[in-house]
This record gives C-alpha cells, structure tokens and sequence, in this order.
C-alpha cells in the first residue's frame, strides 16, 4: 500500500506523535489504515514494473529534448549547433525506440494489452497517455467516479466557512496524470462529441477556459476508470 508521506505526516500530528523512527512510524502507519479504513493499491506486475522503468526514461528523454530545443534556439556557434542537433537526433531515435518497447511489453501482457485497446479507443487518448494511465494509474478500474477525479488531482475542493464561500479548487492527486490529461482533454474538445458538449457548454455558461478544461480533464479520467471497471471500449459502450 502507498500513502502519501504528507498526509500520513499530517495524521500524525493530528494524534500529536512527534518523534519520528521506523518503529512509530510503522504503528502510525498501521493505526492511519484502520482507521481511515484505507484499502491497498493493486501490487504491480513484473511487467508493469519493467512498462514504469520505461516510461520514466521516457520522461527524462522528454525533457531532454525540451532543453535540447531551447538551447538550439539561443546558440550561435557552429559546433555546438552541430552538437546539439546530433544530441537533438539522438534523443528523438531513443524516444522511438522506449516507445516501441512500451507497447511491446503492454501487448505482451493479455491485461495490459486488454487496458490499453480500452483507453486507445477513447477519443482523444492516444498511445503516450493510455501507456501513461496504465503506469501511473494502475488503480484504474477499481474506483469510483469521486475517487478517480480526487486521485488524479481533478476534484473540485469546496473552500467554505459561514457565510463566506470561496471558488472550489483542485488540489493533490498525482500531478503527473493532471499534466499528462492536458493534451488529451485539448484533442477532445474536437472530436470526443460528449466531452465537447460539456466543453462548449461551460464556455457558454461563462466559465473560463481553464475551468473548462478541467472539467474535460476530469470527465475524461472518469471515462476512462468506468470503461476500464466494465471492461467495455468506447464503441461498446454506445457513448
């Protein structure tokens, strides 16, 4: 099971334990799930371990890249642009190479490969953010719409106290799931019909962009964990 280091922090000092060893903390840890009656996460498999190391490398090479084009942009001499466009090339052949890998150890696997047919068929998530929701979101399926949008950091926060009641806001979640939805969500807006309904519907009502592709965000997450749940693509589902 994982729990998030800040909230067992917090819990502990809410029951005002201080002192910090490995005995305390695993008591603490103990008496934090039963009491918040937590329920374990899904133990991951060799093969999803090995899809993780992968996607990682994956994110640093992103990076790399994004540093590697803006120096491009800045450098005058000669040989460093040669540089930096052989190092440009080099990080590009290796993100093709971890890509082709992660989908052949997805597919390699009757469940991986069943999850990612299922979010492949939804409008919008291509083969980056299926990979990416299969490793980072390995509870996927197993929750309810409420838990799903809190875990990856896309339900509303109500912020409300007598009669004062300020504007709901995201917060938490696995920041990695709510930066990745972003380009997903934008692909919706265009060609997911529900998604760009509820879109088009919040700009309507007012609403700013962001607050809008929020929502997409989040009902897109919750797509996702339902068809998964029913074991249903996007066609089957009727949607």
């Amino acid at each position: 099971m994982k729990v998030n280091p800040t909230r067992a922090r917090r819990f502990a000092q809410a029951t005002g334990q201080t002192a910090k060893t490995d005995r305390v903390d695993a008591e603490l840890l103990a008496r934090m799930g039963t009491v918040l009656n937590l329920e374990a996460s899904p133990a991951r498999s060799e093969a999803l371990m090995e899809i993780k190391e992968l996607h990682v490398a994956r994110v640093g090479l992103i990076k790399d890249r994004t540093a590697c084009r803006n120096r491009l942009a800045t450098a005058r001499s000669k040989v460093v642009i040669s540089q930096l466009n052989a190092r440009y090339r080099q990080i590009k052949a290796q993100i093709a190479q971890i890509d082709a890998e992660l989908v052949r150890y997805v597919k390699a696997d009757l469940g991986l490969a069943r999850r990612y047919e299922i979010l492949l068929s939804i409008p919008g998530i291509g083969q980056v953010a299926a990979i990416a929701l299969i490793v980072e979101m390995p509870e996927l399926g197993t929750m309810n719409a409420k838990e799903v949008a809190s875990l990856a950091g896309l339900a509303p926060i109500t912020r409300q106290s007598g009669m004062w009641k300020g504007k709901a806001r995201i917060s938490g979640g696995r920041q990695t799931i709510r930066t990745m939805l972003f380009m997903p969500a934008l692909i919706a807006t265009r060609f997911n019909a529900p998604l760009r309904q509820i879109h088009e519907a919040l700009i309507d009502a007012g609403k700013p962009w962001k607050v809008s592709m929020t929502a997409v965000m989040r009902k897109l997450v919750i797509l996702a964990n339902a068809l998964v749940r029913d074991n249903r693509t996007w066609a089957e589902s009727g949607a």
